[in-house]
């Protein structure tokens, strides 16, 4: 076997795959033709990212540790591609007629909950990777927006991305969590 394959079958990407793949069926054959739904938009991404996120770590994170190999580019490019993959089944399901939100808000909250859950790996395990955006988006979601810069921070999921404050959320998320996992890994 190719050291692609048995990575890909070691972060269980069929199984995270198939998820992204269903929850995006599920998206297109339930949602009708109506107005843009942001929130559906978002949840349908934090969902992608969640299933995506248990990658994040091997079967044996020690064992990992004492491989001979780089592992700082490949978790960089597995958390960029995850990322990717979760935004690229949204607009795929956008592109069969079903609009939940522009594309560029897609991009920005994809890699924005990428970042959460690569930081969620770090600092929680790729077990609880997904808690982080999990939460950010309950608190999204069930907390009122605060007035100024504070809720364009807090709110960047559902925020216009024409805002500095939202978009740079999203990309310092991204930035952080990736170069810490890619650096530190998944923790123990």
């Amino acid at each position: 076997m190719r050291w692609l394959t048995l990575y890909a079958r070691s972060r269980q990407v069929p199984a995270s795959a198939a998820a992204v793949a269903l929850v995006a069926l599920a998206v297109w054959a339930l949602h009708g033709s109506g107005p843009v739904d942001l929130m559906m938009a978002v949840l349908v991404l934090t969902a992608n990212v969640a299933a995506v996120s248990i990658g994040l770590g091997g079967c044996d994170v020690v064992l990992e540790r004492t491989a001979a190999i780089r592992w700082v580019p490949r978790r960089a490019a597995h958390t960029l591609l995850a990322g990717a993959f979760a935004g690229a089944a949204l607009l795929t399901v956008q592109a069969a007629g079903v609009q939940l939100a522009p594309t560029e808000v897609v991009v920005r909250d994809s890699a924005g909950l990428v970042g959460l859950a690569a930081l969620g790996a770090a600092l929680c395990g790729a077990q609880f990777a997904w808690t982080l955006p999990t939460g950010w988006l309950a608190f999204t979601l069930l907390v009122p927006v605060p007035p100024g810069i504070v809720g364009e921070v807090g709110s960047w999921m559902i925020i216009s991305p024409a805002t500095t404050a939202s978009t740079g959320t999203a990309w310092a998320l991204l930035a952080t969590g990736t170069v810490l996992y890619a650096t530190a890994g998944p923790r123990r």
